[in-house]
């Protein structure tokens, strides 16, 4: 089907990509103790929704040029790191609101848009996550396949939709695990403070990312 090849090799390569935890798992372990589930999951969202958007490049071949341009991949790495940085300070100087025991540490309406947007940013403004699209694709489509383009396409989707039922999944238990967690000021500052390390620690590793 549109020359896609070994599908099950794909399927449980990318499922052994998806659980493998690293920096999204963390920010979205974090999203979770710090907001509950609904943290968590808009964490995944943002993230999958930034996966998502580097398939769709992949398909069309901007991750190519990414990876060919040394000026636009540096571009794209000075920006992604000098936002994930400004990010991480911002939120280590953010004071946790004052709130009951019965009410939620964020205002949901506004805090779960910004955490979703964060994550996917964090992925978009990555030519990490551009490279590992362009270079783990095509080893599933047949290299005369006459519609590559919407097989990278289906390849990435599928991709993106197994590692969105996987994160939300971590969102779900690490929401569950740390629901006594929220209930400490003291550890909510910690826990803002931990997010923001892991986000200047993601905007320095962006930043000594190397073309070759």
């Amino acid at each position: 089907m549109l020359g896609i090849h070994d599908l099950p090799l794909f399927l449980v390569s990318g499922l052994l990509l998806n659980i493998m935890p690293g920096p999204d798992t963390a920010y979205i372990v974090g999203r979770s103790a710090q907001m509950g589930w609904p943290g968590g999951a808009a964490a995944a969202l943002g993230i999958s929704a930034g996966c998502l958007v580097h398939a769709c490049a992949s398909a069309i071949g901007l991750s190519a040029l990414l990876t060919a341009s040394a000026t636009a991949f540096a571009v794209v790495k000075w920006v992604g790191a000098a936002y994930l940085v400004y990010l991480g300070v911002t939120q280590i100087l953010t004071r946790r609101l004052d709130t009951s025991n019965d009410s939620p540490a964020v205002a949901p309406d506004v805090r779960l848009r910004k955490v979703f947007w964060q994550g996917a940013l964090t992925n978009i403004l990555n030519p990490k996550v551009a490279m590992f699209f362009l270079a783990f694709l095509p080893q599933f489509v047949a290299a005369d396949a006459s519609h590559q383009a919407l097989a990278f396409l289906l390849l990435g989707i599928i991709f993106v939709f197994n590692g969105t039922i996987w994160c939300l999944g971590v969102a779900v238990a690490a929401a569950h695990a740390a629901r006594g967690v929220r209930r400490s000021a003291a550890t909510m500052l910690w826990m803002n403070r931990a997010i923001g390390g892991l986000l200047i620690y993601l905007g320095v590793r962006i930043a000594m990312l190397e073309t070759r």
